[in-house]
């Protein structure tokens, strides 16, 4: 497992509009991972029906093994044509991409892609080829650990016509706050989320169009174990603590009986930090050897909370996260999201006498149901996850 290819996209609709115009289909085949960035024509419904139908033809295609040439053939063949245009029309960006960072690339009209290494941006060559009276590009080139590969629509571009900007975002402004922006990012999803939390800046709030961006970005694997507790024998006390002394990546634990038990294992004492308590969620502590303390249910949930608006693929308002707040939910949501790529999950299933209390918020009560909320996240935004029950 040498690198982690990082993978996530955003989106805002155009003003006014219930569908996105834009479709981003994401298939993983095996050890290759094909993504389809489709804008169909115009906005709205229409939009959305050939973009979805562009978007699906290519990634089943492509998957299956059929050429560009079949792939793009068969796309200009079945698009409905517009009864207003007389046109059947989408553009797209379509990426294939290997486990060891080949990548396979064809563009169609879709604003050129924005590659960076080493913080600078670089380009990328491009073959063009006849298909069917459509001129697409094709490119092929090897991802290095940290490159960042972005693809967006013309929303992008257009961000800020008639608002902010009188020409709009031009592509060479967007490369340089890219390249900015993944010298202090990590995630593929802080960086698809942060550009197009700028583009709606940009609008004014009011998109005239519908934009979207997907972001690859090659990583280093890292790897979090997280312990939230207690085990449902007291006799796995001893043994989920070995295991977090022996994991090479960063350690959490969750929970004061999670905690108390590590402690004990560790021979060391829990120290809380009261300058991260707030009204909503309970202090942190310190314990040597791992790396966030936290409360169990409450600071979990609110963490989920986090991290789902936070990953929401379609943005039609700020959700802008100051992920510097120092507060037990926002720091596990930020060590997830940014500094995590395999997640490993260690539940246990006793039941907390507190967790029984009729006076406490319900939410108390439902532990498991919450995990099972955070796995679905952590696939969501494509983090690989492992999840054992003690």
């Amino acid at each position: 497992m040498k690198y982690f290819i990082d993978i996530a996209y955003d989106s805002v609709n155009k003003k006014g509009e219930e569908l996105c115009g834009d479709i981003v289909e994401i298939v993983r085949n095996g050890s290759s991972i094909i993504v389809v960035l489709a804008d169909g024509l115009g906005s709205g419904v229409k939009a959305n029906i050939l973009a979805t139908l562009t978007s699906k033809i290519a990634a089943t295609m492509l998957k299956e093994g059929l050429t560009i040439e079949e792939t793009v053939d068969t796309i200009v063949n079945t698009l409905p044509v517009c009864n207003v245009r007389q046109l059947a029309y989408s553009t797209f960006t379509i990426l294939k991409i290997e486990e060891d960072g080949r990548m396979y690339i064809v563009e169609f009209d879709n604003p050129p892609l924005v590659f960076i290494r080493d913080g600078k941006l670089h380009e990328i060559e491009k073959t063009p080829r006849f298909i069917n009276d459509k001129v697409i590009y094709e490119s092929n080139i090897k991802l290095e650990q940290d490159d960042l590969l972005v693809a967006f629509s013309d929303g992008v571009i257009h961000a800020g016509v008639g608002e902010i900007l009188n020409l709009g975002w031009q592509w060479e402004n967007v490369s340089k706050h890219l390249a900015r922006v993944t010298k202090r990012a990590k995630s593929a999803k802080y960086i698809s989320s942060d550009l197009v939390e700028t583009c709606l800046n940009l609008y004014n709030y009011k998109p005239g169009d519908d934009t979207t961006v997907v972001a690859v970005k090659m990583r280093k694997p890292e790897i979090v174990d997280l312990f939230t507790g207690p085990p449902e024998n007291k006799d796995k006390d001893s043994m989920i603590a070995k295991m977090l002394m022996n994991v090479k990546g960063k350690r959490v634990v969750c929970g004061g009986t999670a905690a108390t038990i590590v402690a004990r294992e560790f021979g060391v004492k829990i120290i809380v930090d009261v300058k991260t308590m707030n009204t909503k969620i309970p202090p942190t502590a310190y314990i040597k050897g791992i790396d966030l303390v936290t409360e169990g249910v409450l600071t979990i949930g609110r963490t989920v909370e986090i991290i789902r608006e936070f990953s929401a693929e379609n943005k039609n308002k700020s959700v802008s996260f100051d992920f510097r707040k120092n507060d037990g939910a926002t720091q596990l949501a930020k060590l997830l999201v940014e500094d995590c790529t395999h997640l490993n999950l260690w539940v246990g299933k006793a039941i907390n006498p507190a967790h029984k209390n009729p006076n406490l918020p319900i939410d108390l009560s439902i532990k498991l149901k919450i995990i099972s909320e955070l796995v679905e996240l952590m696939k969501k935004i494509g983090k690989k996850v492992k999840l054992t029950y003690i």
